[in-house]
Formats: structure tokens, sequence, C-alpha cells
């Protein structure tokens, strides 16, 4: 990809209501867990790093990134990440190693996601934590899946389905649930337009790429935050954009 496409990204991580949102969730859940400052962290498919620069408030961050442009922007960008480029399908690291595992938004990305679960749990210490955010529903797919290389998206139940052994889920829920019917309408809807109608001539074509005004970024991001007054006290959505789980192993 383009270098120019990972300064937009960069700045869309740490500015656009949904990557807003959605680290306010990541960071209340994370925070559930109680963990040492001294914990073992590894971010898996860390984009431009908004997450591992989010995980470090709970512990000391191993950062992977599977794309070598992206790995290099990073590098250079914040030179304060300890970061490696590997694949989440042959991750580079020995069994047992890490407090928490994460992989925001990851494991769509790989044909074998089964292969991916497994070397997340591999690498993961017996009594650590294993985190996952995913896309939800097949019908919610669009011209956003196909540049983004998405190869499915899940229901709840398919998530766990790839969480059936080795420890206990802690928690799974939909996020991103009181934008669901408006996002799902769009998504409908956008199957039925041109793919450039909505999006302007030189973006890489995701839902991200479409100009929002400021008031709708606000209104968006404090709706999809104020769904931390149910997840944070353990309240499963029952419908969602997303889907998130947390797991502890054996």
């Amino acid at each position: 990809m383009d270098s120019n496409y990972y300064i937009e990204y960069y700045t869309l991580e740490r500015n656009h209501w949904w990557f807003k949102a959605r680290l306010d969730i990541l960071r209340s859940q994370v925070a559930e867990l109680k963990l040492s400052c001294d914990s073992k962290i590894l971010n898996i498919g860390i984009a431009t790093g908004a997450t591992s620069v989010m995980l470090a408030e709970f512990g000391k961050v191993k950062s992977s990134e599977y794309d070598q442009t992206c790995f290099e922007f990073v590098k250079l960008k914040l030179p304060e990440l300890d970061i490696e480029q590997g694949s989440i399908l042959e991750l580079p690291y020995a069994d047992n190693s890490y407090d928490l595992v994460c992989a925001f938004d990851v494991i769509e990305h790989v044909e074998d996601d089964a292969k991916a679960v497994s070397e997340m749990l591999r690498v993961c210490k017996s009594g650590g934590y294993i985190a996952v955010t995913v896309p939800a529903y097949k019908f919610l797919w669009s011209h956003h899946d196909d540049v983004n290389h998405h190869y499915r998206r899940y229901t709840k139940s398919n998530l766990k389905k790839l969480f059936k052994s080795g420890g206990n889920i802690v928690f799974s829920s939909y996020f991103n649930s009181f934008l669901f019917i408006p996002i799902a309408a769009f998504r409908l809807f956008s199957k039925l337009v041109p793919k450039n109608f909505m999006r302007n001539k030189n973006e890489a074509g995701s839902d991200f790429s479409i100009y929002q005004p400021g008031f709708t970024q606000k209104l968006f991001y404090r709706l999809m935050r104020s769904e931390n007054i149910f997840l944070k006290q353990k309240i499963g959505l029952p419908v969602g954009v997303s889907v998130l789980l947390f797991f502890r192993k054996n």
C-alpha cells in the first residue's frame, strides 16, 4: 500500500469516532483484568499503533505487525514501541510467554483463523488472557470488507467456537450496537449504488473514508462509547457491528 495510506490511517486511528470509542471500550475491558504493572502483553496486528499505546497503560507491550510497509511506518512514527514483524499464523515467541495476548480486528484477515487462535493460545501463559475483536454478521459484508482484505465476518457463536478448549471465556458481547440499525441500513444501501458514490475518488474506499461532519463524529462517538455502561458490568449486547471476546487460558 501507498505510504500516504498509513499517514491517513494514523490520523483516523486517533480521531475517527469508531476508533476512539473502540479504544475506550477496550481500555475498560482490559482494566477489569487487574493486570500487574509488569505484565507482559503481546499486541498482534497493531496497524498504526494506537492500541499498543493504550495497552502500555497496563504492562510491558510487545507489538507485532505482519505488513512490511505498516511495520516500517510505525517504527519511524512511534520509535518508543517495542515492535517486530511477524505473522499471527507463526508467532516468533516461546510458549507460555505473555500474560495478555491481543488481536483487535485481526483474525478476519487470515484464511486459517483456527491456526491464528491456536498460536495465540500457545504463547499465552497459563492463567493469562486472550482478547479479540472481529467484525460481525456476514450480511453486513460490504466494499469495506473487500478493501480491507477480510475473509469473513463473525457471529458471537462463531467466534466462541474458536475458543472451545484450553480455558474459559470470561466475557463476550457484540458492540457498536446502538448504531447497528443505521449502519446495517447504510451497508445494505451501499450495495445498490456505485462504490465511489459516497467517497472521494482518491480514497481507498473503506467506510472510514466517507466524509462525516464534526457534529456527527461527536454524536456517534458518544453513542458507541455509552455502551460501556453495559459492557463494564459484563452485560452482553444482543446485536452489534463488532464482537469482542476475552478468554482465560487454563
